[in-house]
């Protein structure tokens, strides 16, 4: 299994809709990609760094786990510009993505 999460890193003066990521955008992606092997998705929303009162390196992290990269690699090149159209609408903040496997 693949893991390919997404960052967000927070930064003074960037905006994220929380709202709006969890309800309409991941159900968005899930629906687009689930024929593609996409088998469920996972949000972290961050609360705060490793010291007591410090802000979270990330505001967000989206997690979408696929059985094989080929499954993601296909689903992007088939719905990736509609789901990158659609980021303007929660967030200024340029994200930055990894793939690992998953166990």
């Amino acid at each position: 299994m693949v893991c390919i999460s997404v960052f967000y890193a927070h930064a003074p003066g960037k905006n994220f809709d929380h709202d709006y990521y969890a309800k309409k955008h991941m159900p968005m992606v899930m629906d687009r990609l689930k024929g593609s092997g996409m088998l469920r998705y996972e949000i972290d929303r961050g609360l705060a760094g490793g010291a007591p009162g410090s802000a979270p390196p990330f505001v967000c992290i989206g997690r979408l786990y696929f059985s094989a990269l080929e499954e993601f690699q296909q689903a992007l090149g088939t719905h990736g510009p509609e789901i990158m159209r659609d980021i303007p609408n929660y967030t200024d903040i340029e994200f930055q993505m990894q793939i690992s496997q998953s166990a």
